[in-house]
Parts: C-alpha cells; structure tokens; sequence
C-alpha cells in the first residue's frame, strides 16, 4: 500500500512510546521507509537502536545529526513525504504551536512544509488544559490533523480522554494524507457487502459463504483515496476506519431499504466538513457523482413462512419440505440514474463465468462489474482475491493480491467510469 512512500515518524517522552514501535512496522509492512526522529526524553523510555532493530532507517537524533549527509532536520524534510508525531505529549504540542525549536524533532517540524499528523498521549487533565487545547486548535489552523486521544484509564491510574489513538486509526490517517486523489475527496461512496441472511425461525436461517472481506478492503481503500464512505454489510468489519459510517443489516430486503436511503442522500450531496475555527460542522454542497459498489452475495431464495420462536423437531418430522420464494433482486431495482453502478458476480465455473457477468453488465444496467472465481486461493473468506474488471467496451484482468491491495487497484480502474 505504501511502497516508495517515506516516513518521518517522530515520538517524545510518553508511556504510549511502546505503540511507536508497533506503528514502525505497520508503516514497514506496508511497504513504506521509516526514520525516528526521537525526543530526548523519549530515548528514557526506548533507545535509538531498539527503533532501528524495528526497522527504522538510521535514527535522527542529537547523536547522529550530520551534515556531510542527508541525515540532518533540513534535508529529511526534502526528502520524506510525511511527519507523524506519535505519541505527541502536551510538552511538544504546546511548543510546536508556539514555534519553539529546542530539540531535533522540533526542528524538523518547524522546517517541514509537508503533511503533518499529531496524535496526542497525556493525562486527562493536561490534554483539557486550555493552553493544551488552543494549541491543538492552532495547529490545526497551520495544517496538522490530529488523530484524537480516546477515553480509557490512563497510566498514572485516572480514566478520561489522553490516551493515544489507536495504532490502526494513525496507520489509516497517514496512508490517506499519501494516498488520497482530488477524484475520490469528497465524492459518496456506498459500498455493501457480506451474504444477506434470511430466517428461517428466530434460530434458523439461509445464507452463503460470502464474507465481506472484500467490502470491507473496498471501503477502506475508498477512505484512503479521500471518498465519504458508507459500508452497509451484514458481516464485521476488523478495524474499520472511524470515518467510515457503517450500516449493520441482516435481510435483503432491510439491506435494500437502506442502499435506498443512502443513494437518496449522496444524490443530494450534502456533505458534512469540519469548520476548524469554531469546530462546528457545517453542511457543504458538492457536485460530484456518487459510486456504488454493490460487493453483498444477496441470498437468492428466502423462506415463504419464516416462523417467531425456534420450530421444534416434533413439529417438523422426519422430513422437512421448506418453501421457499425468489428473493428481491437489489441491483435492478434500485434507482440507478445519476450514480456509477459496479456489481459483483462470484462464479465457480471458469466456462461460463466471463459470459454470465456480461449478461449480469447488460440485464442489471450496470456500469460495470467485477467478476471473481471463487475457487483455490481466492475461495470464499480467503484474504486474497483477483477480478476480471469488465465494462461495455473493456476487461481488464488482475493478477492474485491482498483485497486490500486489489481494492485500492478497483478505485483506480473505476476513476474511468465518471472522467
């Protein structure tokens, strides 16, 4: 995901230090190159070489600065596309707002003219301080985003809002400050997923193998490039990021009423933005088309008589003759006018499967879909996957990736749809 992308990754003199660590490699295995930049009271906490034996590139510090090289808090800011400082303590955040420069990383930041993220890690009365709270306001007016604390207990024993965010919810924020495109900000994106489940009784019910990983990798990929999205699945969703406004739904008929009501809403579109001078949100106006990818597996057939309770064996007998009826067919029957349609059509014959999905392309009015073979590596709740793109006039082929790494690719290829 993050291949050629460099990273300064900042960290002071807090207990949320160890976390440092652990975002290190998720920036690494993400393809990224990574330098520390510490605090010389973050060093009390961890050394330099532990940061470097984690995978850090050569640790910028008051020991290693050097200007017969590049590793000096000029000439990283040249070259390294990003500075996340985490955990950032009230110390830093408050001499970062004033421009004071008495240590490396400070340096770096006041010479850094480059996306910046802060994520925050103090006790609950120093982050409420309003001399630590106008910092953040101001630092947010001079373009640094801050991933903001959460309420847990603390360290020192107390419980409120200080401690650092999530690893994943920083990891998510700096991939999406290097990967997001002007096409995608601020455009809807409706994304659904998982199989839909039809009840039998209030124990018993007909499904399939679909499970969601795909929209969930779709939905994430979608956050990073910049889009409001809007998942709307019958299965979890691991580490979703926050901004990504999630529908739980069970039925294909609780999942239609919903992908109604969400089309409804982008057409109009009317997102909501920030205002950082007042923190208030206001409504905003945007004028560009909205996407739905519609990844759920809908249960074709539903039961005829679903049943309150649990049925017993006595009343069925030795043999059981279910009734069932065709179910709604979600894809030709929303209102698809002024939206990009993408369907998803699994197969498990090779034979028919190219001829089934353009029938699906033709019959569905759709814009596009996306065909997959659910066999071998890419089986149903596999985490890889490979898609043929098909379109009127294209098909485009992917090789075996991660469905993140796929997903990432289908927003690219779905760019065509709407340019």
């Amino acid at each position: 995901m993050l291949k050629n992308k460099k990273i300064l990754l900042g960290v002071s003199g807090s207990i949320a230090i160890y976390k440092g660590i652990e975002l290190l490699r998720l920036f690494k295995k993400a393809g990224a190159k990574v330098k520390v930049i510490p605090t010389p009271a973050a060093k009390r906490f961890i050394t330099p070489l532990t940061f470097e034996g984690a995978g850090s590139e050569e640790v910028l510090d008051e020991n290693t600065e050097s200007w017969h090289s590049r590793n000096n808090h000029i000439h990283v800011g040249e070259d390294y596309d990003i500075l996340v400082i985490a955990p950032a303590t009230a110390n830093t955040i408050n001499k970062l707002s004033n421009g004071i420069a008495d240590n490396l990383l400070l340096q770096t930041a006041l010479a850094f003219d480059k996306p910046k993220i802060l994520a925050p890690s103090m006790n609950t009365k120093m982050y409420t301080n309003h001399f630590t709270q106008a910092s953040l306001k101001l630092l947010r007016l001079n373009g640094y985003q801050i991933v903001e604390p959460v309420a847990k207990e603390l360290a020192c024993g107390s419980e409120g809002v200080g401690a650092m965010a999530e690893i994943h919810d920083i990891f998510y924020a700096t991939a999406k400050a290097l990967l997001q495109d002007p096409f995608w900000m601020d455009r809807y994106a409706i994304v659904t997923g998982g199989g839909t489940i039809e009840r039998i009784d209030d124990v018993r019910y007909i499904s399939n193998f679909s499970s969601g990983k795909q929209a969930c990798a779709l939905a994430k990929a979608l956050y990073l490039k910049g889009a409001k999205v809007e998942l709307i699945t019958t299965k979890e969703c691991q580490e979703l990021p926050k901004e990504v406004e999630l529908f739980k739904v069970e039925s294909a008929q609780q999942m239609k009423e919903y992908l109604d009501e969400r089309i409804n809403v982008a057409k109009k579109g009317i997102v909501k933005k920030p205002n950082l001078i007042n923190d208030l949100t206001q409504p905003q106006l945007i004028q560009k088309k909205p996407y739905l990818f519609m990844a759920a597996a809908v249960t074709d057939y539903r039961p005829k008589y679903p049943q309150k309770g649990k049925l017993k064996k006595e009343q069925i007998g030795d043999a059981w003759c279910l009734e069932l009826v065709k179910n709604i067919d979600i894809l030709s029957s929303i209102d698809k006018e002024e939206i990009v349609a993408i369907g998803f059509k699994a197969e498990t014959d090779e034979q028919t499967a190219l001829q089934n999905a353009q029938k699906m392309l033709r019959q569905k009015n759709l814009d596009a879909v996306c065909l997959n073979l659910v066999k071998g590596p890419t089986s149903f709740g596999s985490d890889q996957n490979k898609i043929i793109f098909i379109t009127d006039d294209t098909t485009i082929q992917s090789p075996v990736k991660d469905k993140l790494a796929l997903a990432l690719d289908i927003t690219q290829i779905a760019k065509a749809l709407d340019e």
